[in-house]
């Protein structure tokens, strides 16, 4: 069953209780005929990692929020909590998510493997929005390299301050000036990570870093949506067609 302002596929999109991103990024880049629905992750735990870590052992009970809507696919809009929760945590909840809803669900670091594995990438760079050294920045290097990435750069678009949050306040010159910092550095792509720091304008001028693909987790997790809803097989030249999109594109106005 398809809704109005969706003929071609409704995504139900799970997202953090603070991001003010995620939802922003899914109006510029979800294409035409497509549209989502969101519902938030709510954890009374005080410190972020207690409460990402709860975002998944919590995670079924957040299902009842999109009820009977008639969603094609599901995100898990998060990456902090594949970080620490691991890769096998992650797989069976994500398998039982989609077991309860009966769709595909994919989580924003898995939709981020998919694409790197359809762009033929192993050695990769990394953007974190997490200051240098903290516990989510430690984890997110061990992560990728469980999911089988050499991780070959680093750098960190953390800026001090007192904002409402580290992450969902930085501005996306903060990415554009840590994605400068991978300088020459031999990878095969590079991933902006989490989904809470705006990405859109940096891939918008300059998709590619010295020919280099450079993409986003929220990115890389709606192209997965849609790849899925559309029940075709993943493809590099599709991958590349989202990076140089002009729908997402005109949105921005650039």
């Amino acid at each position: 069953m398809r809704v109005e302002y969706a003929p071609k596929g409704l995504i139900g999109v799970l997202t953090p209780q603070a991001n003010t991103t995620v939802e922003p990024e899914y109006a510029i880049l979800t294409p035409p005929g497509y549209a989502w629905i969101n519902a938030r992750l709510l954890s009374p735990h005080k410190t972020i990692e207690e409460r990402l870590v709860d975002y998944y052992s919590s995670v079924l009970s957040y299902v009842p929020q999109f009820a009977n809507a008639p969603i094609e696919c599901v995100s898990f809009a998060c990456t902090g909590t594949s970080y620490l929760s691991g890769k096998e945590e992650e797989d069976r909840t994500l398998g039982e998510l989609g077991v309860r809803l009966n769709v595909p669900a994919m989580s924003a670091a898995t939709s981020v493997c998919l694409a790197l594995r359809t762009l033929g990438a192993v050695r990769i760079g990394l953007v974190s929005p997490y200051p240098e050294g903290e516990q989510l920045d430690n984890a997110c290097v061990p992560y990728w390299a469980s999911r089988g990435f050499e991780v070959g750069a680093k750098t960190n678009a953390s800026r001090p301050g007192k904002n409402f949050h580290p992450i969902y306040s930085l501005p996306a010159d903060a990415a554009q000036e840590a994605l400068e910092e991978v300088g020459d550095a031999k990878v095969d792509a590079i991933v902006m990570l989490g989904t809470g720091m705006p990405t859109l304008a940096p891939i918008a001028r300059a998709p590619y870093h010295n020919g280099i693909p450079v993409f986003s987790c929220m990115f890389a997790l709606i192209w997965a949506n849609i790849v899925a809803m559309d029940g075709r097989e993943p493809t590099a030249e599709n991958f590349h067609e989202w990076l140089n999109g002009r729908w997402w594109r005109d949105r921005m106005g650039l």
